[in-house]
């Protein structure tokens, strides 16, 4: 696995010791197996952001600090500059640069995201997060399954739905799909 998520996996056991929080209830918590999680913080599978977007608003902890591990320390304005957003990169499912990373206490978490055309039919996993999500398509067309429904969205489209529906997105056509996503 890459190192970013090695060192997510970190934090996530670092966060759970000083809360003394049993991994079962953050498991819980992500919908997943006890097992799968212990992978998550050993560093061996994929977090997720919708997963530590649960855990940032259960525990009462910055998502940048569990996806960078750095406090957000602008409270009056952020800027980022094109391309210039930390990265997080999910191996085969989507690459996110976030775009207020550094504004303390955000209500909103806004993502330049990316993602990768696979092969034939097949998908991403479907996640789910507190909170509402929304999308605007800037490059590409992008396929959206919100529960068993299948959205295509192309360039300019825009999609608001609440993130606690199973969903999952992928680029069609053979091209990447680009597109600005916010969680709220």
């Amino acid at each position: 696995m890459e190192e970013s998520i090695k060192l997510i996996g970190e934090r996530l056991r670092g966060l759970r010791e000083v809360l003394d929080i049993p991994a079962e209830e953050v498991a819980e918590l992500c919908e997943i197996s006890l097992d799968h999680y212990l992978k998550i913080e050993a560093g061996e599978a994929d977090p997720s952001v919708y997963r530590l977007s649960k855990i940032s608003k259960r525990y009462g902890i910055d998502l940048d600090v569990l996806l960078f591990g750095e406090e957000p320390r602008m409270n009056s304005y952020y800027l980022t500059r094109k391309g210039q957003g930390q990265e997080i990169d999910r191996g085969n499912d989507y690459k996110y640069q976030t775009l207020a990373g550094g504004f303390k206490g955000r209500k909103i978490d806004p993502f330049y995201t990316v993602v990768d055309p696979l092969p034939g039919d097949k998908n991403h996993r479907k996640n789910t997060q507190d909170g509402h999500e929304f999308d605007y398509v800037l490059k590409g067309t992008l396929e959206i399954t919100i529960g068993e429904k299948v959205l295509v969205l192309k360039e300019g489209d825009t999609i608001y739905f609440d993130g606690r529906q199973p969903h999952c997105m992928r680029a069609l056509n053979g091209e990447q799909a680009h597109f600005l996503c916010i969680v709220i």
